[in-house]
């Protein structure tokens, strides 16, 4: 008589996975689907982002062939720092400007978002409203507030009765150009953070006012902790949208005049009568830099929070 042990735990035969024949036209399908936006991001993004690198260590005004670049070193970036004095405005002014994004429009955004998510009458309207000046470019928002703080005959000067410069006195141009910015960056705070509201279960909300906790004491006890991702996304964004602020200053006056921003200068020193491509392309790596320490805090948190 025959006995049958049974197998221990973990030793029982597995049964491959079918292998999934693809047909070649489905090997190409996948291929172009991957392989062409890898292509556009590496030929559009990685391959500029290098050169511009490799060019800030040099000296050349973009005429003659790569023959007539000459390779200097750090010069460009100590240059920058001793000898340019529009860096040194243009760095004040990105840093104003994002402290102004971060307290008025940042925080008026997600309050704006609150409101809405609460189901007021009328709320799908007033996203409409809001969320106008997202979808229209920095350029034609710098159009039309031109026309709102024009000295003769503009919007403002016509309301408050007065003949302000708003955008040519040094001293308040570069506060009427942040409100400018601020009309458009509200719109996108609240889209965002509307959109984490949604994802928000219902049953939390109602558990904290089972247990007595007020509106404001729920947001910042419970919702706030919960819109983790969402909150670094916005820190993460209003930086970059701090730091690329280039459309509205250079519609109005090519970022001169107190309202020189360090993306302004790139743009003036590579494509500008100056030509010098290479500290233009150290200005640009300077941007690129701080952009990259934020978005790499950004990953960092995010993957541990994972974890």
């Amino acid at each position: 008589m025959t006995s049958t042990v049974p197998p221990q735990a973990g030793t029982e035969s597995r049964i491959p996975a079918p292998k999934i024949r693809r047909s070649r036209g489905d090997r190409w399908t996948i291929a172009v689907m991957l392989g062409l936006p890898a292509a556009i991001v590496i030929g559009m993004v990685w391959i500029p982002t290098v050169f511009t690198v490799i060019l800030s260590f040099a000296r050349w005004d973009g005429i003659g062939g790569t023959s007539t670049i000459e390779w200097i070193g750090p010069q460009n970036y100590v240059d920058a720092v001793q000898a340019y004095p529009p860096f040194q405005q243009a760095l004040h002014n990105n840093v104003l400007w994002l402290a102004f994004l971060f307290v008025f429009p940042t925080i008026l955004g997600i309050f704006l978002a609150v409101l809405l998510d609460r189901g007021l009458k009328g709320s799908r309207l007033y996203q409409s409203i809001f969320y106008i000046p997202v979808v229209l470019s920095m350029a034609l928002v710098g159009f039309v507030w031109q026309l709102i703080y024009a000295t003769d005959g503009g919007v403002l000067n016509t309301i408050l009765g007065t003949d302000v410069d708003w955008l040519g006195n040094p001293d308040v141009n570069i506060w009427a150009v942040m409100v400018a910015a601020s009309w458009r960056h509200t719109g996108y705070i609240m889209l965002l953070y509307l959109a984490g509201l949604k994802a928000i279960d219902p049953s939390v909300r109602e558990a904290a006012l089972m247990d007595g906790a007020g509106p404001i004491r729920t947001f910042f006890r419970i919702v706030f902790p919960l819109m983790k991702p969402t909150n670094l996304l916005i820190i993460v964004i209003t930086v970059i949208e701090a730091l690329r602020a280039f459309d509205l200053v250079w519609v109005i006056n090519k970022g001169r005049n107190g309202l020189e921003l360090i993306s302004a200068l790139v743009t003036a020193n590579v494509v500008g009568e100056a030509g010098r491509v290479g500290f233009g392309s150290a200005l640009a790596t300077i941007m690129l830099v701080i952009s990259l320490v934020f978005i790499a805090l950004y990953l960092w948190i995010v993957m541990r929070s994972d974890d």
